[in-house]
């Protein structure tokens, strides 16, 4: 396995990609292309007192993407850009899996056009993993890639991250809900109730298994395995949890300092308030991958740093041996005849 890093892109590029790549080293058995200014990252590694080790290498990209740069054609006018470079050597079968930090408009733009997405799948979709109450994961799509979206888009969405949650993450037969402002079959604008005619099908052929509708105060319950939207509602959701989630420390954290009483009380669960900080961190998986393109393309985090860096390797090549781009490849045909069937709505026309 020969895993390909952006290390240029992000908040704390190349440093906290460099050290997140040598701390990966030692979780996967892999070898890591670092992608990016080759002075800057020897620079790292000299200044950790390190030579280049033997399952490390260095492919030097003069170019940055910058976050202000046009996504829709930065990597044509930066064709030496760490980003460009790094995507074309995983279209020209260098590698196996790509990773980047940078620009996620950029990503999409440049997977989509250089790495092609996968025959017969409309649009590919940014998916994040994100922890329920309780035990276990969850992954919502789309959280960025399409705002506009069709129901055949949402129905591909639902297949795709119904196979990712199977091959990837183990779960049997996984649950599949769309989201929507009640969990009521009409509920919604003509996008979700259409959709919900398109799954429901879907579903009683045995492609899915839909599970209805379900609000956003319902996501983090662990009453569906993958939640669907278009990405302009699932930005604003996930960036929702993110800000509840800090939000929630934060009272915690003002609330057992507050007076002598509650920093005793903090003291004697700090043990079991660290255990739920560690299950509620974005971090454990650092990133989450582009499906729908014709070859692993995973984004991390643009605040990562070393931990969860590492964390994204590991699950980049978790993703590249699942076998997920293959079983959607397989069922792009069926999926496409599901979308051409006929909702309820229609037929009552």
């Amino acid at each position: 396995m020969k895993v390909i890093l952006d290390v240029m892109g992000g908040d704390n590029a190349p440093r906290e990609l460099v050290l997140g790549a040598l701390d990966a080293l030692e979780k996967c058995d892999a070898n890591i292309v670092l992608v990016g200014r080759g002075e800057q990252i020897l620079q790292v590694l000299a200044d950790e007192g390190l030579d280049l080790p033997a399952r490390l290498e260095v492919s030097d990209a003069p170019e940055v993407v910058e976050m202000e740069d046009d996504p829709t054609n930065v990597l044509r006018t930066k064709k030496n850009s760490s980003m460009a470079r790094g995507l074309a050597m995983l279209s020209e079968g260098y590698g196996d899996v790509f990773l980047s930090a940078g620009s996620t408009g950029a990503l999409l733009s440049g997977a989509t056009l250089i790495t092609k997405r996968i025959r017969g799948i409309r649009r590919a979709a940014f998916m994040s993993v994100i922890p329920s109450i309780g035990e276990g994961n969850w992954v919502l799509m789309d959280c960025g890639a399409n705002v506009e979206c069709t129901p055949e888009y949402l129905l591909q969405f639902g297949c795709m991250g119904g196979m990712y949650m199977e091959l990837t993450m183990g779960v049997k037969n996984p649950r599949v809900a769309l989201l929507n402002i009640g969990t009521e079959e009409s509920k919604g604008t003509a996008l979700q109730r259409e959709t919900y005619q398109l799954l429901k099908k879907a579903s009683e052929d045995g492609m899915l298994n839909f599970v209805g509708n379900i609000e956003a105060r319902d996501v983090m319950s662990g009453l569906a395995d993958v939640v669907i939207c278009d990405g302009y509602s699932g930005n604003i959701l996930l960036k929702g949890l993110e800000g509840m989630g800090l939000a929630f420390y934060r009272i915690l954290k003002d609330l057992f300092t507050s007076s002598a009483k509650n920093k005793i009380a903090g003291l004697m669960i700090r043990k079991d308030m660290s255990e739920v900080k560690t299950h509620l961190d974005y971090n454990a998986f650092g990133g989450a991958p582009l499906l729908g393109i014709s070859k692993p393309v995973y984004k991390i985090h643009g605040s990562a740093k070393r931990g969860a860096v590492s964390s994204a390797i590991a699950g980049a090549v978790r993703y590249a041996d699942s076998g997920v781009i293959g079983k959607i490849s397989e069922n792009v045909e069926q999926m496409k005849m599901h979308a051409q069937q006929p909702t309820d709505q229609t037929e009552n026309a």
